[in-house]
């Protein structure tokens, strides 16, 4: 969970793939997502499922919000559907958890004066709305969370071997629970990986970075990078990195 109030240059932020769900609660203003193709989509509350391409976001002078990180567990608890439903679309909160509930969580969040006071609402309502939630099978659960541990670099064959599943069976269970398949989320695990160092300012160069993440080479970094960001590394570095360090958020409640 984490609060951030942003003044920039109004531009297109890039949303890039990661193992989360994303819900973003505006304190000012809506999240505007610009879809390939026809006019932007306006949000004042947003849920993002899980996606393999990067999310164009138009933004004026000002960002400021809540934004949520939600495992696929938490999306159960919280939303009351598997993850794999939520794949590759944006959609209002308020369509998952009725129009009132989310207006009136978004307007006492607008009236709190501090973060400290803001997150402690959020905290409140969560546990209002959330119900208890399990995975299909504790082997899929298992799975997630080692693939996470690992970010990414658990070898699928090792994954189905460890829970007595065949390779076919892990990727059929896989991707209804989760809407992608268990080597296309491994990937997106390393690219967060490497997209840490890079915010934190990790020394050395993009080979080094790629090297340290797991990849084979620079040019498997490269490929990689360009599928689910758009852009190479050194343009993402240039446009959207200063951005990104920039919005290390100002409050932050784990």
């Amino acid at each position: 969970m984490a609060g951030y109030r942003i003044r920039s240059a109004p531009g297109v932020h890039r949303g890039l793939p990661s193992r989360s769900l994303t819900v973003v609660l505006t304190l000012d203003e809506t999240v505007d997502i610009a879809p390939d193709s026809g006019p932007a989509q306006s949000y004042t509350a947003l849920v993002g499922g899980l996606h393999r391409r990067p999310t164009r976001i138009t933004h004026g002078e000002l960002q400021h919000g809540i934004q949520l990180g939600l495992t696929p567990l938490g999306a159960r608890a919280l939303l009351g559907m598997p993850a794999g439903e939520l794949v590759d679309t944006g959609i209002d909160l308020a369509a998952l958890l009725g129009a009132a509930a989310t207006d009136e969580l978004v307007e006492r969040l607008r009236s709190a004066t501090t973060w400290s006071d803001r997150f402690a609402l959020l905290n409140d309502a969560l546990a209002r709305l959330a119900a208890p939630a399990t995975l299909p099978s504790p082997e899929l659960d298992w799975i997630w969370r080692r693939m996470t541990e690992t970010h990414g670099h658990a070898p699928v064959a090792s994954l189905a071997d460890d829970v007595g599943w065949s390779r076919q069976h892990l990727g059929s269970r896989f991707r209804r629970e989760f809407g992608l398949p268990p080597k296309l989320i491994s990937r997106v695990m390393r690219l967060e990986q490497a997209r840490g160092r890079l915010i934190s300012g990790a020394r050395g160069s993009l080979a080094d970075v790629a090297a340290d993440c797991g990849y084979s080479d620079q040019a498997h970094f490269n490929r990689d990078w360009l599928e689910f960001t758009g852009v190479p590394p050194s343009r993402w570095m240039a446009e959207e990195l200063p951005f990104v360090q920039g919005a290390t958020h100002l409050a932050d409640a784990s």
